[in-house]
């Protein structure tokens, strides 16, 4: 091989001389990032998000736990009897669950035996309880079908009959308060849900029409020169799209991740005093699959939001430039 430079043959008699290929430069994007960056709005975009995402997973994590509060109040009644002199109270607690499970409905009958009683007291009296010195009921746990209840008034007619001493409790007081505190729980909740995404609402418009105000020589610049309405809009729609794509995705994942987080200590910290006293006051830490779908919405509705708002800014932009250009006394006007 020789390292000869290639002679250009020259051009034929006739013929015009080619022109060297023209080179296209790279276009560059209409909305240019570096004047419409949108930092400030992005971090309040991802900011709400998060509040938003963390109010509607605690009101369905609510939800869940007053449900099954209910659930396991319900699916139980309790048969206490009295104790009394010359009563054989191992007999009549066995009387009373066979005479309950008699009826439809019902599924398992548990007798509380005396040392679980002693250790359903020790909060209140103490260690090494003797149950022969005090008056203390005996309890028999009748596990029922919650689809097909049992006739309860049946059941205590039947009971009193056969066992004065003995006290059919179907816990309704109880169920009928938590439900009351469960809807209203539910209720307050969201309450909190609707106002914060108001908030949400409008601090994202305002936003958005901020950011998209202190880049109005954009608009016109892009109109004077010939670019139609639907176009400008459209440009502004990607940018912000994507803009709003990653504040609401940055916020919607941290506030997903502090529930997986939250779930993952508590399963870990089982039988510990700080996570019982947690359970028992928020239940588990976990929102589920409805949970999850419903952050990824508001993710979705923040978007879309951010983008309307976008849209709708600049067409009125331009609308209020075209009004300027036919009567330049209305400047004054859209200024204030």
């Amino acid at each position: 091989m020789s390292d000869a430079p290639v002679k250009t043959p020259p051009a034929q008699a006739g013929q015009p001389a080619r022109r060297p290929p023209l080179k296209v430069r790279p276009t560059a994007p209409i909305v240019p990032s570096a004047n419409v960056s949108g930092n400030a709005l992005m971090l309040v975009i991802a900011i709400m998000a998060f509040l938003a995402c963390l109010t509607l997973g605690a009101v369905s994590m609510v939800r869940a736990t007053a449900q099954s509060w209910q659930s396991q109040i319900s699916r139980e009644v309790t048969i206490q009897i009295k104790p009394d002199e010359n009563f054989d109270m191992d007999k009549a607690l066995a009387d009373a669950r066979d005479l309950a499970l008699t009826f439809d409905g019902t599924v398992e009958g548990n007798i509380v035996d005396r040392d679980a009683t002693a250790r359903l007291l020790e909060p209140w009296l103490g260690e090494g309880l003797d149950l022969d010195e005090l008056p203390v009921p005996r309890l028999v746990i009748i596990t029922i079908d919650e689809q097909n209840p049992p006739d309860f008034a049946a059941m205590r007619a039947a009971l009193s009959e056969a066992i004065p001493q003995a006290y059919l409790d179907d816990h309704r007081t109880w169920v009928d308060r938590l439900v009351a505190m469960a809807r209203t729980t539910a209720l307050i909740g969201t309450g909190v849900l609707v106002l914060v995404f108001s908030a949400m609402v409008l601090t994202v418009v305002f936003a958005t029409r901020g950011t998209l105000s202190g880049n109005r020589h954009i608009v016109e610049v892009l109109h004077f020169v010939g670019a139609e309405a639907g176009f400008v809009a459209s440009e502004f729609q990607k940018h912000f799209l994507k803009i709003s794509l990653k504040g609401a995705g940055a916020g919607g994942l941290l506030a997903a991740l502090c529930f997986a987080v939250a779930g993952f200590w508590q399963s870990r910290s089982l039988a510990t005093p700080e996570s019982d006293q947690a359970t028992a006051l928020f239940g588990t830490f976990t929102i589920g699959y409805t949970g999850y779908v419903g952050i990824a919405a508001i993710m979705i509705v923040i978007s879309l939001l951010t983008t309307l708002t976008a849209r709708f800014t600049i067409m009125r932009t331009i609308y209020e430039i075209d009004q300027i250009r036919s009567d330049p006394a209305r400047i004054d006007t859209y200024q204030n």
